[in-house]
């Protein structure tokens, strides 16, 4: 497991910077993280995210499933959805980077902020000790995708 390599805003997909995508990544929403289990089947877990302006960061516990398949440049996936007509979705995909941190993972503050608010969010984290072990999952955005069923079809319902 290795650091994150530095990602420059201007390698990134161009719809990354698409209103559609803007709003989902500052959404409420949790992520749909996908990836591959150990015997080659398919997994998809919720998890909260923090956008970062060139990743998709989340954080989960040291006993957590997920880490005995994810691992650095391992292929995963992303989604964001909304939840009300017309649907909106910003798919993803990219590589992990995972990195085992100590304390609370800053990122997994900046989402819990942002998924409680500022009161909620800071008494959700001081739950944690400062010993607390995290693992980060940093993705960097390699194929993006949008669908926002007014412009944006699958490709199954425009054929």
């Amino acid at each position: 497991m290795s650091s994150n390599p530095t990602v420059h805003r201007n390698e990134l997909p161009a719809d990354l910077d698409d209103p559609v995508a803007r709003a989902l990544l500052s959404s409420r929403i949790p992520a749909r993280l996908a990836y591959c289990w150990r015997d080659g089947t398919p997994r998809v877990v919720p998890i909260w995210f923090h956008w970062d302006g060139t990743q998709i960061v989340m954080a989960t516990p040291p006993g957590a499933p997920k880490l005995k398949a994810l691992h650095d440049d391992v292929p995963v996936a992303v989604t964001i959805d909304s939840q009300e007509w017309p649907y909106k979705v910003l798919s993803i995909r990219g590589r992990a980077r995972v990195s085992k941190v100590t304390g609370v993972c800053a990122e997994y503050a900046e989402a819990a902020e942002r998924y409680f608010g500022p009161e909620q969010g800071s008494a959700w984290l001081s739950r944690f000790p400062p010993e607390v072990e995290m693992w980060r999952i940093a993705i960097v955005p390699e194929q993006v995708r949008i669908l926002d069923f007014e412009t944006r079809f699958p490709s199954g319902l425009t054929s």
